[in-house]
């Protein structure tokens, strides 16, 4: 359904003659690939289509409902939409995401909606787009100790390298997908896969990765990540010496020795220093791996899908052994994961050998507590886009200017209403988690580059400080009523939903400009 130019980037008006619509067709600058539309076709990106010779955008705008009373999201034409709308003009209780608002491209033109409103007595902007990203990217936390595969290996998707794994983080796994080496420095196909992979994260959607040397992996933003065809169930309660020391005292007394194994820090209770404070006599034990501090082992086995995220399905494999003037026969030992998933239980026998037996109910009701401490196994989404570019043309005609405000705090900034974390140094580098964005926040162009939202807000005063566009400025009833402040020339189609309920409401009172 999709067709396009093949235009070097030039706007609309200046399309060379050779390249000049033909009959029933309309042109599309809303990105640099500049299509030529046909009628009941869409454009390439699939977000704007010619319906009986108009321009039309495929998605809604998606304005937000502070009020959370329930209703579902419902479909509002603009030209229709004025009394629906004129019960919600209520101060603060709407805001305009940039979710289907259409970029600033090209450039020089000022953002799709630029809008007023008064928060507590404060005359207030908000400046809406959507920005064309090529230097962006995906950081997913994934919450396993399963071993997905060794640090910097390649990611990949549909056989394309699309990310790597970079440091693991404490009882979770970093993924780094996307970023604009993968969008536009490789193949085509690499390029597009990377995009289309973004698009389908972003929008909460599940892929599925492959990666080098390590593990197969289905990720969904929200969704417990599966591994090796297993879903995921627990995020550890903490490394081996942790949980030594959270449930020391409740080991204490059921158990004469306990090791948790963990790939990175195993933790045996007697050496430890929780044992040592609740006076429990040494058992002798002796493991492998490199002893670090007393009661925490480094390197003990591998890493893997195994026990601890380690590679072991035998946990007494790492045991070296029993010193015999500190061991005794009877001796009770507990091994566990850092999630109680897997636990053993062992008595020696007289020549010092652990035999494994039925675990005891209330060594069993620890084993448990593990289990009831861990937090269930999550894959979280984060969108990083760089936001320093030409975009800001779009806010302001002097672009750093914007750029300084952000980082005093003059201006806030969100993407679809969800409250967005601005890197320190230089540009505008955001970052968002997609699930606290409206669904299908995220687009493309097949230049390639995501199609993202993002809103500046701030008070008037200080919009007129920063060289903003202010000919350009609508009342909130204005961009209900009307559509896009520099009219386009695409009909669009409004969406109300309600702000999702752990995110800030975006309009606030920033300080002034000092």
């Amino acid at each position: 359904m999709s067709e396009h130019t093949k235009t070097d980037g030039l706007p609309q008006q200046c399309v060379p003659v050779e390249e000049k619509l033909a009959k029933g067709k309309i042109a599309c600058n809303a990105c640099p690939v500049l299509c030529q539309i046909s009628e009941g076709r869409t454009g390439a990106c699939d977000r704007y289509a010619n319906q009986a010779g108009v321009l039309i955008r495929v998605d809604p705008v998606v304005f937000l409902r502070r009020s959370p009373d329930g209703a579902g999201a419902q479909l509002v034409a603009f030209d229709t939409n004025h009394e629906f709308a004129s019960d919600l003009l209520q101060s603060n209780e709407v805001f305009v995401t940039g979710v289907g608002s259409s970029t600033t491209y090209p450039d020089y033109k000022p953002a799709p909606f630029i809008v007023s409103s008064q928060v507590a007595g404060v005359d207030m902007v908000t400046v809406v787009t959507e920005g064309i990203f090529s230097y962006c990217s995906l950081k997913v936390k994934i919450d396993t100790d399963r071993f997905l595969g060794a640090e910097q290996a390649n990611v990949r998707c549909e056989g394309e390298v699309v990310g790597h794994i970079t440091t693991a983080e404490y009882g979770s796994q970093m993924l780094s997908l996307g970023g604009v080496h993968h969008l536009t420095g490789g193949s085509k196909k690499e390029g597009r896969i990377t995009m289309d992979m973004m698009m389908a994260l972003g929008n909460k959607q599940a892929v599925e990765f492959m990666i080098d040397g390590g593990s197969r992996l289905v990720i969904q933003a929200g969704k417990a990540p599966v591994v090796n065809g297993v879903e995921e169930q627990r995020m550890r309660v903490g490394c081996g010496s942790a949980a030594i020391g959270i449930f020391a005292k409740q080991f204490c007394g059921v158990a004469d020795e306990v090791v948790v194994v963990d790939d990175h820090i195993t933790g045996v209770l007697t050496e430890h220093q929780a044992g040592r404070c609740l006076d429990m006599r040494p058992s002798g034990i002796q493991m492998n791996g490199r002893k670090s501090t007393p009661g925490r082992y480094f390197q003990v086995a591998n890493s893997g899908t195994g026990w601890g995220g380690t590679d072991i399905a035998d946990p007494l494999s790492i045991i070296e052994g029993w010193d015999a003037d500190r061991a005794w026969p009877g001796l009770r030992l507990l091994m566990t994961s850092t999630t109680g998933e897997h636990a053993s239980w062992y008595v020696l026998d007289d020549g010092l050998k652990p035999l494994e037996q039925a675990m005891p109910p209330e060594v069993r009701e620890v084993v448990e507590r593990i289990g009831e401490n861990c937090e269930p196994s999550l894959s979280t989404v984060l969108f990083l886009g760089g936001a320093g570019g030409s975009l800001r043309a779009g806010v302001t005609e002097n672009p750093v200017l914007l750029t300084r405000a952000i980082k005093k705090a003059w201006v806030n900034v969100t993407c679809g209403g969800a409250p967005a974390y601005v890197w320190p140094g230089g540009g505008i580098t955001v970052m968002v988690d997609v699930m606290r964005m409206p669904d299908n926040s995220f687009g493309t162009v097949p230049t390639p580059a995501i199609v993202a939202p993002i809103e500046f807000s701030m008070s008037m005063d200080n919009y007129r400080a920063l060289g903003g566009h202010m000919a350009h400025v609508r009342t909130l009833e204005e961009a209900l009523r009307r559509g896009a402040g520099h009219n386009d020339g695409a009909s669009l189609s409004l969406q109300w939903q309600t702000a999702h309920p752990a995110n800030v409401w975006p309009l606030g009172s920033p300080p002034m400009l000092g």
